[in-house]
């Protein structure tokens, strides 16, 4: 080998860098196990800890905290736990702010169409204008009731075009996603956890929220998706509209069945009404049954309140609100009356301690606009305090021009004295009376039922500013510390016992030899794990499946090379010339670019179009690609030329496995008709079961809320299953998951429907549906947060948004038949014909249809789930990859084979191919089916599904490119070319 001086140099300069690189990690390792130690098991504590040391010098005397942080391997959230969010910035919101909030029939029915046409993959912006065009007519985008407007002048005139005017929109809606962006950058690094991650996906108007370590779920999500539109509004005194909740509840009674209200109901609202007055023979609690309205909202007039309702009947009472003839039962001069709730309300019973919420509805004036008198853009300043009694608040600071508005406002208050109601996202969270004459100097307090968390958050998102449009939560995951905890050391032990079994074997098969690809598989398990340190790439579950993949990746060319070694010794060449050939291009050379490459194309492909954990997994199979290779070729090649050059013996095998896999001559291009007939009768049952039984679709692709739930004891998941459907009035599967005192629940309901308070609604009917089987401290904060040493309750809950898992789907679709196209076309480049590349496009497909069809078959009786999901199509990828990767090696000895001097036969010849080249495709195919097998036993439940149909398609590859790939190869090469081969080959 040339320049052997020169390789050794970078591996020991690549290896010091890598273990420089990696001692940040173990440092910063151990400065969270300190910070632990200290706090006790208290978060709070934990993270002020490490907030304290961070500029402090903790690595040689030189690096701080937080610049050791900054440089470790980062764990993401499957194995860190924590929580992460996808919000969807509304461009439809960004869209009705830029034309003015237009009245224009054509714009709002394309906003409307966009809405329920958009594709998978089809961004809003593009669906907006697929509308628009569609209805347009002679309708302009820069008419001046829709985009030449004031607020978009000196931008956009008269005279546009519409192409010229989608430019102008296209880079306003970039820049509120961006201001979307810093707003939130702002709330989340002021949130309090370490080491957060938000960044923007492409151009999708998605931002991803990664949150190690955070446990309160409800607030996170609060925190990330409230827009912060603060608005102060003046209030209407409750009395004034006695009559007219009176007359709406007599109109509705004309259009509203009521139906008899459950005794439990009826108790629960009296309990309400008792903690508010003692007027019971007051209130509409008497007639219960029969009212419409009022059996849902209690009046209780008093100041700026109407009445109160329990929080799941808000929705019912706004959509009679609503109703035109019920608006038109307004006084004229409250026609533009804007009746918001308040911010709930919880009260425990003092004997039962049951607890208890209600909300207030309020009555504010607003106008034809609905334009707030003042509204936060004003705030300049804000912070978490204390009111005069002790209760938590948040002090504001308002700018010159608020001020002066907020002192107009204050005087106009107690002259009339009436409230000033304080809104936060169309949520009054107070609504004060003015006792003292005008407030000057801008400086007002917001108090009501706060905790010191919730005036935390509020002061943050107040000083950050709001959201430019509504962010919507489409995909969400929670994970505990606990399952992380469990994700780490099944990843250890699969990855420690997976290294030891493929060291092993390559001992055994290959002898010394065997030990010199183990240094070099050693060496690359430290550059692999240096240059994710290096580039700060996240570690996942599905990222350690990929470093121990690589350690059966990793030997395959060393396989490739070992094999090619013998055959050159057998052929009568010294230990030197055989090295020389078998490094050479003609030798594996060709064989191991080839079969890489194909790897590469897979990998790159799966990076593309995968998101979160499934990136991590592409990006670790492509890194080990690379630093696989260079160990590979050059440091087993460093070893061998030391023995040849102290004249040592090396026959790449043992006195027991030299003669396996030799003198074979199986006539596989004579049984192809067998083969042909069984792949056949395999393709046609899975069709079958694919219109029978279908696929176990995940929420990837359907969409859905999915919650891993532990039990104090085991569990019947069809009696939750029934139970849980009844509770959510649709239908709920709940799986044995793993343990039978754990399952997998899953539900679609109001998957449709965004917000926090949905995703909250969802969480509480879960609790309630579920806490009869937990002992009587299972509070809802315990059963649904997460927290270190959580046990049982929800370890893990996502949520996949009907938009995302459409974009999934057709991401997922893409990258499949991506993946083949892409392998295929250099399948033709690479060997000039054809017909390789139509081979192994067939076998490849072969193989997907094979693993698609045992899971259709097998996913309703398999102990483990088998559902279709990214991970899943992870896998299928990675099969195609490994499928080509056998392929190729028959195809390059094929060609080879045909271009030399081997007697025979056109068949001859390529059943030779085979034969010479089965000890590389079982060994090859033997490594990684070991691997699989080791990650499938100790790999945890939540790969299990994926690793099968990785081990199944790599069995199932094998045989395709033995008794698919290559008889089409045959078949498909024209007579013509067949005479030209054997007249070649005659007589040689």
């Amino acid at each position: 080998m040339q320049n052997k001086g020169l390789v050794k140099f970078f591996a020991i300069l690549f290896a010091l860098v890598s273990i420089y690189q990696l001692s940040f990690t173990f440092v910063a390792n151990k400065v969270k196990d300190d910070a632990k130690t200290f706090a006790g098991g208290n978060p709070e504590k934990e993270i002020k800890y490490l907030d304290s040391i961070g500029k402090e010098k903790v690595f040689l005397d030189f690096f701080t905290y937080d610049e050791v942080k900054d440089k470790q391997i980062n764990k993401g959230l499957d194995l860190e736990g924590g929580i992460n969010v996808t919000l969807q910035i509304s461009v439809k919101d960004v869209l009705k702010q830029l034309s003015n909030n237009s009245k224009n029939p054509v714009f709002n029915k394309a906003l409307e169409d966009a809405t329920r046409n958009q594709r998978g993959n089809q961004s809003y912006f593009d669906a907006f204008f697929e509308a628009f065009d569609a209805i347009k007519g002679s309708t302009k985008l820069a008419s001046p009731d829709i985009f030449a407007n004031r607020n978009l002048q000196g931008e956009i005139d008269f005279n546009m075009t519409d192409e010229q005017v989608k430019k102008v929109l296209a880079k306003k809606v970039d820049e509120s996603v961006e201001s979307a962006f810093g707003v939130l950058r702002s709330r989340i690094d002021k949130f309090g956890v370490t080491q957060p991650n938000i960044a923007k996906l492409g151009q999708t108007g998605r931002i991803l929220i990664e949150l190690p370590g955070a446990k309160d779920v409800d607030r996170i999500k609060k925190l990330v998706s409230s827009k912060a539109e603060l608005e102060f509004w003046e209030a209407y005194n409750g009395m004034d509209f006695t009559n007219f909740l009176s007359a709406a509840n007599n109109s509705l009674k004309a259009t509203v069945k009521t139906e008899n209200v459950q005794e439990e109901t009826a108790k629960a609202t009296d309990s309400i009404s008792k903690l508010l007055t003692d007027k019971d023979s007051d209130s509409a609690v008497a007639k219960k049954g029969n009212n419409p309205l009022f059996d849902k909202l209690i009046l209780s007039p008093g100041g700026p309140i109407l009445g109160f309702a329990a929080p799941k009947d808000t929705a019912v009472i706004n959509s009679y609100f609503k109703r035109p003839e019920i608006r038109s039962l307004l006084p004229a001069d409250k026609r533009y009356v804007k009746l918001v709730w308040g911010k709930p309300v919880v009260s425990v019973d003092e004997k039962t301690k049951k607890e208890t919420s209600r909300v207030d509805l309020y009555a504010l004036k607003s106008n034809r606009d609905d334009i707030a008198p003042l509204s936060g853009g004003v705030i300049v300043d804000a912070m978490d305090s204390f009111d005069q009694m002790g209760k938590p608040s948040v002090e504001m600071q308002m700018n010159g021009a608020g001020a002066k508005t907020w002192e107009e406002m204050t005087g106009k208050a107690f002259s009339q004295k009436t409230c000033i109601a304080i809104a936060l996202d169309d949520v009054v969270y107070s609504a004060p009376g003015v006792t003292s004459g005008p407030i000057a100097g801008g400086r007002s307090i917001i108090t009501g039922n706060f905790t010191v968390a919730e005036t935390k958050d509020l002061a943050n998102v107040l000083r950050a500013g709001k959201l430019p449009a509504t962010a919507e939560i489409v995909q969400s995951e929670v994970v505990g510390p606990s399952l992380g905890e469990i994700a780490i050391h099944a990843g250890l032990i699969s990855s420690i016992v997976g290294f030891l079994l493929v060291c092993l074997w390559m001992v055994f098969y290959y002898g010394r030899a065997g030990w010199y690809a183990n240094a070099a598989l050693l060496l690359n398990l430290l550059f692999l794990f240096g240059v994710m340190a290096s580039f700060g790439f996240v570690l996942t579950l599905p990222g350690i499946a990929g470093i121990v993949l690589t350690l059966g990746t990793a030997v395959d060319a060393n396989i490739i090379i070992y094999e090619r070694a013998k055959e050159e010794l057998r052929d009568g060449k010294s230990l030197a010339d055989a090295v020389v050939a078998s490094y050479g291009w003609k030798g594996a050379m060709r064989s191991i670019i080839d079969a890489n490459v194909t790897h590469v194309l897979t990998g790159a492909i799966l990076y593309t179009f995968g998101t979160g954990p499934i990136k991590g997994f592409a990006l670790t199979l492509l890194i080990g690609i690379f630093t696989s290779l260079f160990t590979s070729i050059f440091i087993a090649r460093i070893f061998i030329d030391r023995d040849i050059a102290k004249n040592r013996s090396l026959m790449f095998a043992t006195n027991l496995t030299k003669n396996w896999f030799t003198g074979f001559h199986f006539d596989f291009i004579g049984i192809k008709k067998f083969s042909y007939v069984f792949s056949t009768l395999v393709v046609i049952g899975s069709c079958v079961s694919f219109y029978f039984n279908g696929l176990d679709e995940g929420v990837d692709f359907v969409g859905g809320r999915t919650f891993q739930v532990k039990f104090e004891k085991p569990i019947e998941s069809s009696k939750v299953s029934e139970e849980l459907s009844a509770a959510f009035g649709t239908s709920v599967e709940a799986k044995v998951f793993g343990e039978d005192n754990q399952l997998k629940i899953t539900t679609k309901y109001k998957i449709k429907e965004e917000g926090v308070e949905v995703d909250k609604e969802v969480n509480m009917k879960l609790y309630e549906g579920l806490k009869q089987y937990f002992g009587a401290d299972m509070t809802y904060e315990k059963f649904i947060n997460t927290f270190d040493g959580k046990k049982i309750g929800v370890l893990q809950a996502s949520k996949v948004g009907a938009a995302i898992s459409a974009d999934i789907k057709t991401n997922s679709f893409w990258a499949v038949i991506g993946a083949m196209l892409v392998v295929g076309l250099y399948l033709v480049i690479s060997f000039r014909k054809w017909q390789y590349s139509l081979g192994a496009i067939a076998a490849v497909f072969h193989d997907v249809i094979f693993v698609l069809g045992l899971y259709s078959l097998l996913y309703k009786y398999m102990p483990f789930h088998m559902e279709m999901d990214q991970h899943f199509i992870a896998a299928i990828l990675t099969v195609i990859g490994y499928s080509m990767n056998d392929t190729v090696i028959v195809f390059d000895r094929v060609r080879e084979f045909l271009a030399g001097n081997i007697k025979g036969s056109f068949k001859d010849v390529v059943n030779a191919s085979i034969n010479t080249t089965l000890s590389r495709t079982i060994n090859t195919s033997l490594t990684m089916i070991l691997v699989l097998l080791i990650m499938f036993v100790f790999g945890g439940d939540s790969i299990r599904g994926f690793i099968f149909a990785m081990l199944v398609g790599i069995v199932v590859g094998t045989y395709s490119s033995l008794f698919i790939a290559t008889p089409i190869l045959v078949d498909s090469v024209s007579k013509k070319d067949i005479e030209e081969i054997e007249n070649r080959h005659k007589g040689q």
